[in-house]
């Protein structure tokens, strides 16, 4: 086993910890921070789930907004596109590089001889880059069987299949099994990188790291503190939620004390002679007074939700309508808008990050099918509009725009957010109507 390798499956391991950690905040099954013990008991087992999923809320809001429609440079890479599935599958590739900062895309040849990719998750995927051009020169996949673990090591002219005949190995005892040479002459390993920097120290481990931003590691504390206030609002209204009531001026009964049994101990509990589901308290004693505390007011608790909603709505984008707010929702679609522009822009920015990835996607796809050299090849991704849009507004928009000669009909088509297969269906559907029009029959001129 060489070092690389040695290097490379040591940081698959490396952020474990913090996956774990990540992935418990976006199932919302954290523990309660900051409960005293007294909370605690409390609450017994009637909350033991107190969570506002915030973080996942935050990661889905960007991802459904990231809508890939096609590609400028090739007319069969969106073919290839749709035969793999990725039109479904870059969605949870998007969703796993907010969560954990990253996530991968693994481009071959199927038996066929056709591209065929695989969406990977950073928990079974590590690359080592280049730090002087930042490209990707050695890559790893390891993953776990019933009775062994098997790992693939990616290198620009050749790939290694390895197995160690245990399962839950790290970096020791794996043996080749099979290597062959790659023809791509690079590493066929592309990764969905989330970053808002280019090298930062981490506190997750002692060498400089280059793993991704998670979209949620800032809100972790916010969600903290607002499970805090709803689990404070809870045990509140479970103590004194309610109002209760009072009586002085009466006795005391005594009940005996049963064993488990049904059998009588011989001892005796004094208990209140009115319990509370009552609906009317009656006393023979003149002496005797009734009253009720009135409940505890919950509105601080709602304060303090909407100061931990303000500050979760600052850091992460999301519009107050998202979040349960108790405002006015957007009363028109400018409005809805402006009230997300914040929201688009960040998708907007994730559209440019991903996107680089994406086109080496593509690239490796006409590489496998044609044979080319994944360096001369040059495409272009193409995102839906990342806003919230009023189709009445955009599509008056595009007409005007249309009828002006400003923009051909595919292009217009495109705008408006049809997919590269839709548009061609459209233009076919077209070219049949106008020769049905002309009264063309291209069957008997056949």
């Amino acid at each position: 086993m060489t070092d690389q390798l040695t290097h490379l499956l040591q940081k698959l391991d490396a952020p474990a910890a913090r996956y774990a950690l990540l992935d418990r905040y976006y199932a919302a099954e954290q523990p309660l921070a900051f409960l005293s013990p007294e909370a605690k008991t409390a609450l017994g087992q009637r909350f033991g789930r107190m969570a506002s999923n915030i973080p996942r809320l935050a990661v889905t809001a960007l991802a459904e907004r990231l809508r890939i429609t096609g590609f400028i440079g090739d007319d069969q890479v969106w073919a290839d596109w749709l035969r793999n599935d990725l039109d479904q599958q870059a969605g949870i590739a998007h969703r796993e590089a907010l969560l954990l900062g990253d996530s991968y895309a693994i481009c071959w040849a199927d038996q066929l001889g056709r591209p065929l990719v695989s969406i990977e998750s950073a928990k079974q995927v590590a690359v080592q880059r280049d730090p002087a051009t930042r490209q990707v020169i050695a890559a790893v996949k390891r993953w776990t069987t019933r009775n062994t673990t098997e790992a693939v090591y990616y290198l620009p002219d050749q790939i290694t299949r390895l197995r160690a005949n245990q399962t839950g190995a790290t970096t020791a005892g794996f043996a080749t099994v099979e290597e062959i040479d790659n023809p791509l002459g690079v590493v066929p390993v592309v990764p969905i990188h989330n970053g808002d920097r280019i090298w930062a120290e981490r506190q997750y481990t002692d060498m400089p790291r280059d793993f991704g931003h998670s979209e949620i590691e800032d809100l972790m504390p916010l969600v903290d503190g607002l499970n805090k206030s709803l689990a404070d609002m809870m045990v509140t209204s479970e103590y004194v939620g309610r109002p209760r009531r009072w009586a002085t001026g009466i006795e005391l009964t005594e009940e005996p004390v049963l064993d488990a049994e049904g059998n009588d101990t011989g001892e005796t509990v004094e208990v209140n002679p009115l319990p509370e589901s009552h609906r009317m308290m009656i006393s023979e004693s003149p002496d005797s007074k009734f009253g009720q505390l009135q409940a505890a007011d919950l509105q601080g608790y709602e304060a303090s939700v909407r100061v931990m909603l303000g500050q979760i709505m600052a850091v992460s984008t999301l519009p107050a309508h998202y979040v349960g707010v108790f405002t006015d929702n957007p009363a028109s679609a400018d409005a809805l808008r402006a009230a997300e522009a914040s929201l688009t822009a960040r998708a907007e920015a994730r559209q440019a990050t991903f996107g680089r990835a994406w086109e080496q996607v593509a690239r490796l796809m006409i590489a496998v099918r044609d044979g080319a050299d994944p360096e001369q090849i040059d495409v272009r991704v193409q995102w839906a509009d990342a806003a919230t849009r009023s189709v009445a507004q955009e599509a008056d928009a595009v007409v005007k725009l249309y009828q002006a000669g400003l923009l051909p009909v595919s292009t217009a088509l495109a705008k408006l957010g049809y997919t590269e297969d839709e548009i061609a269906e459209i233009r076919v559907a077209r070219r049949a109507e106008a020769l049905d029009g002309a009264g063309i029959n291209l069957a008997r001129q056949a």
